[in-house]
């Protein structure tokens, strides 16, 4: 089995709360893994240590074979959506998303023209980002996570705010990204988006893991 990821007895505290304790799990590379669980159950915390955004208190995670914290601080391949993308509200969707590519300068005009399209967004819109609705926004969050065309995807609740057309959109993308090889975690409070889109399903409470399938 080749994992693309690979968490190994992972505690993470703050103060006496154990938000993750001594988890261990395994994501196998080209396949959507749902992880579903309450608020507080540590999904988010888990995506942090993944995206090197925390530090774990014991244990390691394996990002393509490179341990998070030690060989690498955090996995350089990898799309992330966690919590709310935060976006420059006096710039247009197109501005954006130049802004943020040109740190890294790894994608041209047109990539973003077209991914901006992708998630079903006008490129051509001066719209300010600043008065578009929260599904536009989680639209273009989801473009920013995809658009330099990363092998990982760890998306906290990517339909966030979407209305029916919005979801039903996201879950297509999803599947033909998974069909170009992606692979993508991501958490949801929707059974049905697990059901429809996940291959594998972990069930969290508590910090801990309940249940795999």
């Amino acid at each position: 089995m080749d994992n693309i990821i690979e968490v190994h007895n992972v505690t993470k505290k703050f103060k006496e709360l154990k938000a993750l304790d001594n988890i261990s799990l395994e994501f196998e590379r080209g396949k959507i893994h749902g992880i579903v669980g309450r608020n507080g159950s540590g999904k988010t915390v888990l995506f942090k240590c993944i995206c090197g955004f925390l530090k774990m208190d014991e244990g390691e995670i394996l990002v393509d074979g490179k341990r998070i914290g030690k060989e690498i601080e955090a996995p350089q391949d990898v799309g992330v959506i966690i919590e709310n993308p935060g976006f420059l509200p006096s710039y247009n969707g197109y501005q954006n998303l130049n802004f943020l590519a040109c740190i890294r300068n790894k994608i041209k005009k047109k990539d973003i023209l077209e991914v901006i399209e992708r998630v079903g967004l006008d490129p051509k819109s001066k719209k300010r980002v600043g008065k578009y609705s929260m599904g536009m926004r989680q639209r273009l969050g989801i473009a920013q996570a995809i658009m330099e065309n990363p092998s990982l995807l760890i998306l906290d609740e990517p339909m966030n705010g979407l209305d029916n057309q919005g979801v039903q959109d996201m879950r297509k993308l999803f599947l033909n990204l998974k069909e170009e090889g992606k692979t993508i975690i991501l958490a949801s409070h929707n059974r049905e988006d697990i059901s429809v889109l996940c291959d594998t399903v972990a069930e969290m409470d508590h910090g801990q893991i309940l249940s795999r399938t």
